[in-house]
Parts: C-alpha cells; sequence; structure tokens
C-alpha cells in the first residue's frame, strides 16, 4: 500500500473529496430518504393470521411435524437400502447391551433398558430430523436418573442391609419393593422432561441449547464420566455397596468401594477384566483399520454372548457367587399411568435432564447435518424428544438421548436415513419378544466393563485443558467449573453452577472491553488501532475513539472513565482547575488592587512632607516616589497567574472526539444518559463529540429515549467514520480560514491607524 506522498496533497484530495461528495449524516438520510410505508396491525390481527388455516398451511405444519412424511415417499431404496441395513444391524448389536448396561446405571431392573432400546428409537424414526444420530440409553442421562431414583428410594428406606441373605425370600421381596419405587421414579421424572421438551418445542424454544456452550458441555460429561466411572467400580469388583446421590457422592462412593475392596469377588475381577481387554482391543482395531473394515467389530454383543455362556455352563452365580443380570421377562408390559405425584419432588432433576438430553442429540444432529448437507430442526428435535420420553414413559422407559458412540457407528457403516434407527430398534425388538430369558445368566461384571471402556471418549476430553489454555482461558475457566461443579455437587446442581457462571462470563466480556484510539491507513477510509499499525496516523485536533461492546447499565461507569483516559481529555478536572485558577486570580487582583493604592497614598504624603518642610532633596524624593510607583505598576502587570492563562487558552489541540459505534448494538436509558453527559461535559471545555457508524436498531433506540432535543440535533450522527472525519476536517479548515481572514483584516487596521 502507498503511503501519502505529502499531508498538502493529502489535504487537497480530501477537500475535493468532501466537494464531490456529500457528508452522510443521519439529519442528511432523513432528507433525501423516505421510509416505506407500513401498515400498522393490531395483537388480535396477528393472532388471526397466525391461526387461519389454508391447505398450504396445513400441509406444510403436517410435514413439519412428521418429517417421515416429506422424506419417505422419495427414499431411494438402490442406493440407501443396503447401507441402511447394515448401518441398523451394526448398531443393534450395540444398543442391546448398552441397554441392559445402562440399565444399572439408572438403577433399575435391566429389562427396562430394553424397553428404552425400543419406543424411543422406533417413535424418533416418525418424528426426527436428523437422519444419522442413534436414539437410545446414554451414560450421561442413565446416571442423573439413577442419582435421582436412589435418592428418592434408598436402600435404607426398605430395611436392605448388605449383610442380609440375599436368599431368602423376605430379602427378595425388598428387593422387587425398591426396584418398583425406583422404576416409579424413573418414569414419572421421564414423562416430566419429555413433556418440558415438548412444550419447549411448541413454543420454539430450541435456543435454550445455545447457553450450553461447548467447554460446559464437554466439562460436565467428563465429570459424569468420573461419576460413571466410580458407580460401575463396585460391579466390577463384585462388592456390594450402598450408592450414594447428592452433593460428594461421587468421594463417598470411591471411599465405600476402597473400604470394601478386600471383599473383592475374584472371578467377577477376572471376566471383568478380560472383557475390558476384549473391548478395548476391539475398538483400537476398530480405530487404526476403520477405512479397510467394512463393519466396525461388534465386540460388545461378543463379549455378551461369550460372557453369558460362560456363566451358564460353568454356574457363576451358585459356583463363585458372580452377580447376574437376573431375571428378564418375556416380552412388554401394559401401558400405565406413571405417578404423576412425583413431579414436584423432581421437577429440578427434569428440567437439567430435559436441557442436557436436547443439547446432546441437536449438537451431534448439527455436526452430521454440517458434514452431509442437510438441515436439521432444532424445535422438531425438542418435539421429537418430547414425545420419545413422554409416549415411552407410559411403556415404563426411562429418559433418553442421543448416544455418541452408537451414532458414529450408524454414520460410518453407511447409514444414510432414519432406516437405519428403526431397523435397530426391531433387532432390540426380538429380543425382547423372542430370545431375553437367555441373557439372564449374564455377569454384571461385564455389563459393567462395557459401560467403562465406553467412556473412553469422555475421558479423552481432559485433552481440552492444555488446548483450552493456549486458546481461550476464559472458556477454560468455564470447562473447569463445570467439571468441578458437576463433580462435587453432583449433576444436578453442578449444571446449575456451569450454567450460571457460563453467564457470569458473558457479563465479564462486556465489563473488560476493548477500548481504542483508531487512526487512519493513509489513503484510505479504513481505520485501524494506532497502537497496532506503524503506518496509521492520526489527523491533529481529532480523536477517535472505539469501545467493542454495546452502552447500557452495566458499562456505562467504564466507557466514559475509558474515554477520559484514551482520549487523554478530562473535562471534569479541566473544569475544576479553572475554577481553581479563577479563583486564584480574583485574589491576586484584589492584591495587587490594595497595593496599587498603598504605594499612591505612600507618594502623596512623601510629597506633602517634602513641600511643608522645603526639603532640598526634591529630586531624590521623586526619584523614591518613581521608583516605589514603577514597582506598583510590575505588580500590576504580573498579577495574573500562570495557571489562569493556561486554563483559560484552549486545553489542547482537540476539538472534536468522534464515538464509533459500529459495535455497539443497542443503547439502554441508563447508556442515553452517559452520552448526553458525555457531549454536555465536553461541549463547557470546547470540544465537539460526533457519533460514527450507528445501525438502525440503535438510532431506533435513541429517537424512542429521546435522546434528541433542540440542543441535541441528529446532524451529530454519521453514516462512518470516514464521513465524520471529512466534515470535522472541513469544518477545521474553514475556521482556520476565517480566523486568517480576521487577523489580516485587523493588521490592516492597524497599520491604517
Amino acid at each position: 500500500m502507498e503511503l501519502a506522498s505529502g499531508e498538502d496533497e493529502c489535504l487537497c484530495q480530501r477537500q475535493k473529496y468532501c466537494v464531490d461528495r456529500p457528508i452522510y449524516t443521519q439529519e442528511y438520510l432523513q432528507e433525501h430518504l423516505h421510509l416505506k410505508k407500513k401498515e400498522p396491525t393490531s395483537f388480535l390481527h396477528k393472532v388471526a393470521q397466525s391461526c387461519r388455516c389454508t391447505a398450504k398451511k396445513a400441509k406444510s405444519q403436517l410435514y413439519s411435524f412428521l418429517p417421515i412424511l416429506k422424506w419417505l415417499p422419495r427414499y431411494p431404496a438402490k442406493e440407501y437400502l443396503i447401507g441402511d441395513i447394515i448401518s441398523g444391524l451394526s448398531t443393534g448389536v450395540m444398543q442391546l447391551p448398552q441397554g441392559l448396561a445402562y440399565a444399572l446405571l439408572a438403577a433399575v431392573p435391566p429389562v427396562f433398558g430394553l424397553y428404552s432400546s425400543f419406543y424411543p428409537v422406533f417413535l424418533y424414526t416418525f418424528f426426527g430430523t436428523s437422519r444419522h444420530i442413534s436414539i437410545g440409553t446414554f451414560a450421561v442421562i442413565s446416571l442423573m436418573i439413577g442419582g435421582v431414583a436412589i435418592r428418592m428410594a434408598p436402600d435404607e428406606r426398605f430395611d436392605i442391609v448388605a449383610a442380609n441373605n440375599t436368599n431368602s425370600t423376605d430379602f427378595l421381596q425388598k428387593i422387587e419393593a425398591r426396584d418398583a419405587m425406583r422404576v416409579r421414579v424413573a418414569v414419572a421424572i421421564t414423562l416430566l422432561s419429555g413433556l418440558i421438551q415438548l412444550c419447549l418445542g411448541i413454543l420454539r424454544f430450541g435456543f435454550v441449547a445455545i447457553y450450553l456452550t461447548e467447554p460446559l458441555v464437554r466439562g460436565f460429561t467428563t465429570a459424569a464420566a468420573v461419576h460413571v466411572f466410580v458407580s460401575q467400580l463396585k460391579y466390577l469388583l463384585g462388592i456390594k455397596t450402598n450408592r450414594s446421590s447428592g452433593p460428594l457422592s461421587v468421594i463417598y462412593s470411591f471411599i465405600a468401594v476402597l473400604s470394601n475392596i478386600t471383599a473383592t469377588n475374584i472371578a467377577t475381577l477376572i471376566i471383568g477384566i478380560i472383557s475390558m481387554v476384549l473391548l478395548l482391543g476391539a475398538k483400537e482395531i476398530n480405530d487404526r483399520f476403520k477405512k479397510k473394515l467394512p463393519v466396525p467389530i461388534p465386540m460388545e454383543i461378543i463379549v455378551v454372548i461369550i460372557s453369558t455362556g460362560v456363566s451358564a455352563g460353568l454356574n457363576l452365580e451358585q459356583s463363585y457367587d458372580v452377580h447376574v443380570v437376573g431375571n428378564i421377562p418375556t416380552g412388554f408390559r401394559p401401558p400405565d399411568l406413571p405417578d404423576i405425584s412425583l413431579f414436584s419432588a423432581v421437577f429440578v432433576d427434569a428440567v437439567a435432564i430435559a436441557i442436557v438430553g436436547f443439547s446432546m442429540t441437536i449438537s451431534m444432529a448439527k455436526i452430521f447435518a454440517l458434514k452431509h448437507g442437510y438441515a436439521v430442526n432444532g424445535n422438531q428435535e425438542l418435539i421429537a424428544l418430547g414425545l420419545c420420553n413422554s409416549v415411552g414413559s407410559f411403556f415404563q422407559t426411562f429418559a433418553v438421548t442421543c448416544s455418541m458412540s452408537r451414532s458414529l457407528v450408524q454414520e460410518s457403516t453407511g447409514g444414510n436415513t432414519q432406516i437405519a434407527g428403526l431397523l435397530s430398534s426391531f433387532m432390540v425388538l426380538l429380543v425382547i419378544l423372542v430370545i431375553g430369558y437367555l441373557f439372564q445368566p449374564l455377569p454384571q461384571t461385564a455389563l459393567a466393563a462395557i459401560v467403562m471402556v465406553n467412556l473412553k471418549g469422555m475421558f479423552k476430553q481432559f485433552a481440552d485443558i492444555p488446548h483450552l489454555w493456549r486458546t481461550s482461558k476464559l472458556e477454560l475457566a468455564i470447562w473447569v467449573v463445570s467439571f468441578l461443579a458437576s463433580v462435587s455437587l453432583g449433576l444436578d446442581y453442578g449444571l446449575l453452577v456451569a450454567v450460571a457462571f457460563a453467564i457470569i462470563t458473558v457479563i465479564y466480556r462486556t465489563q473488560s472491553s476493548q477500548y481504542r484510539i483508531l487512526g487512519q491507513i493513509p489513503n484510505t477510509d479504513i481505520y485501524c488501532d494506532i497502537e497496532e499499525y506503524e503506518e496509521i496516523k492520526e489527523y491533529p485536533g481529532m480523536k477517535i475513539f472505539q469501545a467493542n461492546t454495546s452502552l447500557y447499565f452495566a458499562n456505562s461507569d467504564l466507557y466514559v472513565s475509558a474515554l477520559k483516559k484514551k482520549t487523554g481529555i478530562d473535562p471534569g478536572a479541566i473544569l475544576i482547575a479553572k475554577k481553581k485558577a479563577q479563583k486564584r486570580h480574583a485574589k491576586e487582583m484584589k492584591k495587587s488592587t490594595k497595593n496599587e493604592r498603598r504605594a499612591v497614598l505612600k507618594l502623596t504624603n512623601d510629597v506633602e512632607m517634602a513641600v511643608k518642610h522645603e526639603l532640598m532633596n526634591d529630586d531624590s524624593a521623586t526619584d523614591s516616589g518613581n521608583v516605589k510607583n514603577g514597582s506598583a505598576d510590575r505588580n500590576l502587570q504580573n498579577s495574573p497567574s500562570e495557571e489562569f492563562e493556561y486554563f483559560m487558552s484552549p486545553v489542547s489541540n482537540t476539538h472534536s472526539i468522534i464515538l464509533d459505534f459500529t459495535p455497539v448494538n443497542f443503547i439502554d436509558s441508563v447508556g442515553v444518559k452517559t452520552l448526553k453527559s458525555i457531549i454536555k461535559e465536553y461541549k463547557e471545555i470546547g470540544v465537539d463529540i460526533l457519533i460514527a457508524g450507528c445501525n438502525g436498531l440503535v438510532v431506533q433506540d435513541l429517537t424512542r429515549l429521546h435522546f434528541f432535543d433542540k440542543s441535541l440535533r441528529r446532524d451529530i450522527l454519521f453514516h462512518s467514520i470516514h464521513d465524520a472525519v471529512i466534515y470535522c476536517r472541513f469544518r477545521a479548515s474553514s475556521l482556520a480560514l476565517a480566523s486568517s481572514e480576521e487577523q489580516v483584516l485587523s493588521s490592516d487596521t492597524l497599520s491604517q491607524a
């Protein structure tokens, strides 16, 4: 970029530019532009328009509510069917063991995990908009439900002690009563969270997920992984401990495991370790050779089949006291109404589950939609999840969401549409109706191994810490607070703390805005920070101030302080100094006047005495009087203080300050009062304030809040910084020219005189 050859040439170019091109103030635009006429519409008219039903509108609403009606008639079977079948089978073999395993996290019998892997998946096929995500049981949501179920139905409530004889009829009845109560709690919270999601979707509140930022969600899910891992240790080791809930529950659970570690069942531990080794090895092979393998190795279902066969063949439950899944009834339970009397006790937890579940779903859905070039509707996803949970709760399911591991498998194995999810639900249906009883000898330690290995991806999120340390320490703080709060306080209260902290960081960002003084890149209309580039120059007499935030009650004082600091002009301090200088000047004038009177009086007395006594030294007396008179004259001439003369002259060479409002998105009543105060204070010291770059909404705010009046007209608003700069330079040159003409006229008058 060429720099200007000289200031005179640049000034000539700018003056010519100013003549050729009008300066676009808001006043100029109002005079030359005409607003479009908009017919005012009443609230009742808007309601009537929204309620009006036409065939086209009804069809659009139906397609929006049931997306399957839109894509299924155009389904390209030749291209998509094979991929969807392979993907559905691959996802189904993962859905089965994970449903059984995550039921343990939800503190309900394993068969309810199978129910939750069928009904919601089947329903999402009709109502969901994402083609690649796998809906079903998920570790985080299952753990949150399990925490509520254990809090509402602890073992102590049913007088269940670990030392009791597990084969006694009385003990088994207590276990059944406890499990039935926990199922009621899980079903109630599922219905309530589904209704919350459904209402949010109908009211178009799909944007709520934006408040769960990515660092917050990743810190939260990492903390959930810690909770899940600790909760599965007792199943892996084959020991009996009470599951804790509430704040510090993860610490209490870990201490309980350590205190009972001497009671570890060796057979259970061996089965669990072998299962984990097989699962980790298969995951490593799948990751390393995923491009060469037609489908991932379904090691989870292989582990389930092998461990079930070994357990049944060796009778591990009776011979080695290995805990197994137990009774898995064949077929479905009849639909039943959830216990709505529990709603008041689980409302806060239901809100957290609804929001976290939706956040997981929409984040994965957007990733796949961006990759494959289609759109997902956040509000419809809320409706789909709400229907999956609320309708499923009548069939004894617990809350579901998108599973990251299954979704990745479904997408990587060639899944193209929701048909893949439908086929995976049919596989679970087959197990429920026909072969479910075969998995009764399945060791719980194998399910614990499946859960713990699936946490590998979540534990990898600890790598976010060094990355965020290098890129954004504020987002690192959100991640750390979300993790620590969720680990220490529990997932429900931890989520609330994390969201509150994320909102506080937004407020902090507005409080810690960056303030700059801008200068011009020579020969352009581009203005940048003067501290950033060497070539940037400031025009004499002008300061361009920019704040990268809106002006409102929370930062108005900071805005004023930064303006005074950056421009180096503090009107308040200058006015106070002027008043002090005026007072000192008045005192010195008064003092000099008294001195003058004393000198004249003394001179008169000396003359009278000289005449009366007829002294011979008249000359010396006269000389003495002249000396005194001269000293008085000098005092009179030097009486105005230098400070007064300094403050009565212009404060600095700055005559205009331009406020760049380009980053300002809104302004409130406090901001308007602050802006008026700034303009008034700087005007008192001879500095004009101009505003540049206001968008239309900010101008509307200024008008609505009565910013403009007789003293403040719209001519202080400029379309751009460059327009304001041209105006200031043109006005300064005009004033300088008028001043020089006056000096010439006054000098001619004096010479003629």
